[in-house]
């Protein structure tokens, strides 16, 4: 692991069935990088996501996987100090994962509880360092007046921010968000990549997205990650990401939804 890498991956793998989702991927992350990921359904962008966060287990093999120098999978297996490492990682799903019936309030607060006993947690009587800082967390991304209101009367975006809004209160150092505005309208998800980009270049977070909007990867990250057919195929400067390599990524049929404005 490189020494300014708070991630490094190599030579992952990872088979469903007869199918290679991911095919001896390596790469680095350094502290305070905004990276996309990117290309075709099926390509292993959120298989590789949520083998960095331990969810999804690699094959058995060579596959290494290190965050903050703590190896969370090896050999197929999950590190003896998985929890160590996660405790640092938010992870951001595309369907929120709030539990609707709690309020937005109790939803952001829960992201403490790998630092409380856990029977606080449970029973919501949280610390007051945990309620002020879920406050400040909320007003930070825009819905602090919705903190009493059920999570599932919320709208996607404003979900989605409380997503956010949580990672920040688990004091996470690295945001891995899976097509967090896949669901979302136009604006709500220019909001959430303003948020996301925001925590990047103010709070330093290093913060990996995937991505089905290519435009956003382009806009929003100076580096870009693709993967096509569970192989890394591009891993550079956003860009360089001309209409060729894109097609070539996604196919010719990407060349009819191409973007007006985008790269030539």
């Amino acid at each position: 692991m490189t020494t300014d890498a708070v991630l490094s991956i190599r030579q992952v793998s990872k088979t469903f069935g007869s199918r290679r989702a991911l095919d001896g991927v390596s790469l680095d992350v350094a502290r305070g990088e905004m990276v996309a990921l990117i290309g075709p359904s099926g390509s292993g962008k959120s298989t590789l996501l949520r083998s960095i966060d331990g969810l999804q287990t690699i094959d058995n093999g060579e596959g290494v996987i290190e965050a903050f120098g703590v190896k969370t999978q090896i050999k197929g297996k999950v590190g003896d100090k998985v929890r160590e490492a996660r405790i640092r990682i938010g992870f951001i799903a595309q369907q929120f994962n709030l539990v609707g019936r709690l309020s937005l309030f109790s939803n952001v607060a829960l992201g403490s509880l790998g630092r409380i006993p856990f029977m606080r947690g449970v029973l919501g009587r949280w610390p007051e360092e945990t309620q002020q800082a879920a406050m400040a967390a909320l007003h930070r991304v825009g819905v602090s007046e919705y903190a009493g209101q059920r999570a599932n009367t919320l709208s996607g975006g404003q979900q989605q921010r409380g997503a956010i809004a949580r990672a920040l209160v688990q004091k996470a150092k690295i945001i891995l968000a899976d097509e967090p505005v896949a669901s979302l309208d136009p604006v709500s998800a220019r909001k959430v990549m303003d948020i996301l980009r925001d925590l990047n270049q103010k709070d330093g977070l290093t913060v990996i997205v995937t991505l089905h909007q290519v435009d956003y990867a382009l806009r929003y990250c100076d580096r870009v990650i693709a993967l096509k057919a569970g192989k890394k195929v591009y891993d550079g400067p956003s860009s360089g990401l001309d209409r060729t390599r894109l097609i070539d990524i996604y196919g010719p049929e990407f060349e009819d939804v191409f973007w007006e404005g985008a790269p030539q």
